[in-house]
């Protein structure tokens, strides 16, 4: 696995992180999520923040999600250490960062993510003066969530500025993703959300499918649904998760990837009109766990 990051490396290249100038857009944090597991989600967020950093912007994934955390399996990189060691004082946060192609930075959460719940003052302020140090060197914070609501899922979609969510054409991943969707309306979580519809034989099947939720939450929600976009069926995907290699650099000419290349420039078109910024996200993040802890 080592021998592949370093051969990915080899052939991104390795850029240097500079600082944004002043007057540049605020660091973007979004949170990708599903209502269900096996939809495909990490590796949307693995290959979507190397089609924005092939592109020069500087990203950054946290890999928050608890149960099948393997950002880091997807990329072949392989973690010595997470966030657990962050909050306990053992590691400084930027020894714990991963680097793979593109200068894409990998934050591992591993257990430390539920850690989060029970940080004293000092564990607190560690992070956010850790976290704090990527403000200007990053543009784009994306965030894998677990799947479902769980209450460390909300925590993390509450917390950042945009809020995508990945669902398949199966009538369950459409159910799951909706029930998502409710509950963000339901508690005035977010007042927008985008869709990525994963695994779909094309466009007409893609639309149709954003279409379902998006009728019935115009109708019953108060929650705005947009359809960022799509990545088809592609054998070439299978193929790189098992060589362990982002599909997007393995296969470029792909289907998929011509697909995830064209939600990466709707993202970066997209118009943000306020962002939270580094300590804003943190902050919030942890006032949601307080409140957890005091129920």
């Amino acid at each position: 696995m080592r021998d592949q990051a370093y051969r990915l490396r080899e052939l991104a290249g390795k850029k240097i992180i500079k600082k944004k100038p002043s007057g540049d857009k605020e660091l973007r944090i979004i949170a990708v999520t599903s209502g269900k597991g096996g939809v495909g989600k990490t590796n949307i967020v693995v290959n979507l923040a190397l089609s924005l950093a092939q592109t020069g912007k500087r990203v950054m994934i946290l890999d928050a999600d608890l149960g099948l955390a393997n950002i880091d399996v997807l990329m072949g990189l392989v973690p010595k250490y997470t966030l657990y060691e962050v909050l306990r004082g053992e590691k400084l946060l930027d020894e714990i960062i991963l680097t793979g192609p593109y200068d894409l930075k990998v934050l591992p959460g591993g257990s430390g993510i539920l850690e989060l719940a029970n940080l004293d003052y000092y564990q607190r302020e560690r992070l956010i003066s850790g976290l704090r140090t990527f403000e200007d060197v990053v543009d784009f914070l994306i965030i894998d969530t677990g799947a479902g609501i769980s209450r460390n899922v909300l925590a993390f979609i509450t917390a950042a500025d945009e809020v995508v969510v990945v669902l398949t054409p199966e009538p369950t991943s459409i159910t799951d993703a909706y029930g998502l969707i409710k509950i963000l309306s339901k508690f005035n979580l977010h007042d927008e959300v985008s869709l990525i519809v994963n695994m779909v034989s094309g466009g007409n099947e893609a639309k149709h499918t954003a279409k379902k939720i998006q009728t019935v939450a115009d109708s019953f929600l108060q929650i705005k649904v947009k359809h960022l976009g799509y990545v088809s069926a592609d054998p070439a995907v299978g193929k790189a998760v098992r060589r362990q290699q982002p599909f997007t650099l393995l296969y470029p000419k792909t289907r998929a990837t011509s697909d995830i290349n064209q939600i990466a420039q709707r993202v970066m078109g997209k118009r943000v009109t306020e962002s939270r910024g580094m300590d804003g996200f943190v902050n919030k993040l942890m006032r949601i766990f307080d409140t957890k802890k005091k129920h």
